[in-house]
């Protein structure tokens, strides 16, 4: 088990167990993560994963707390996991993204100007050494944006757009459950960048592929049902030494 889905099942199970009702507030950080066993960067994802999920409810200067617990505030996050569980719309607009973009990038090396390129490095640079989940994928759907409006081609950018709506939540929850999803997102940002910058149109073509064929990776292994555990082969039967004394000594 991950380490985010170790810290999110031992929460959830502090709430099935009663020990956290709806509407009370989680011990500190620091006390709880020592409470659980549980490293406070894990147990801070943890808090973030079950926010998206309207389990918890994060109060800025005052803390976290479980939500009401409501059915109808739970709905909207239970929806929205079958969405991503069963529903292949989303798997469908990566997949028009995996055919479009690379082919939007390679044309916007070719057209971007310096102004372009500049407000590129600015916007990425706003983001910090430390974004939070909801910040990068703003940031990441502002950069593709600017990227396609680069290529030249207004409705490329305008089909490129029309589907990055049922992307978002993807994209949020891929940030607070996969590791170093965040860090890695920013440094195929840059790359991608790099290669524009450079006017290198099949290197950009080349980089977000690899950027739109990691999310696709991760949300295909997201949607597969768990495997099945392994089947323990047969036990075998060590023979019994001298247990046929007359085989042993038997002539042909």
């Amino acid at each position: 088990m991950a380490v985010t889905d170790e810290a999110i099942d031992r929460i959830r199970q502090m709430i099935v167990s009663g020990r956290l009702r709806p509407g009370d507030r989680l011990p500190r950080e620091a006390d709880l993560a020592a409470q659980l066993g549980l490293s406070r960067n894990s147990l801070r994802e943890a808090v973030r994963a079950l926010s998206v999920l309207n389990i918890l409810t994060v109060r800025q200067g005052d803390g976290t707390y479980v939500s009401s617990l409501a059915p109808d505030v739970l709905m909207e996050a239970v929806a929205f996991v079958l969405d991503l569980h069963q529903d292949d719309t989303i798997m469908q607009a990566f997949q028009v993204r995996a055919i479009l973009e690379p082919a939007a990038t390679a044309m916007a090396a070719g057209r971007v100007d310096e102004d372009a390129l500049a407000e590129l490095h600015a916007l990425l640079d706003r983001l910090g050494p430390a974004p939070s989940v909801e910040e990068l994928v703003a940031n990441d759907l502002e950069f593709h944006r600017r990227i396609a409006a680069a290529s030249g081609v207004p409705l490329l950018c305008s089909l490129l757009d029309s589907i990055s709506g049922p992307t978002v939540r993807a994209r949020i929850w891929r940030g607070v459950t996969q590791q170093d999803a965040v860090a890695r997102t920013v440094d195929e940002h840059r790359s991608i960048l790099d290669a524009l910058a450079t006017h290198d149109a099949e290197t950009a073509r080349a980089w977000a592929t690899v950027h739109i064929a990691n999310v696709t990776r991760w949300l295909r292994a997201a949607g597969d049902p768990p495997a099945p555990a392994p089947r323990r082969p047969p036990a075998v039967r060590p023979a019994r030494i001298g247990s046929d004394r007359s085989a042993a000594g038997r002539q042909p």
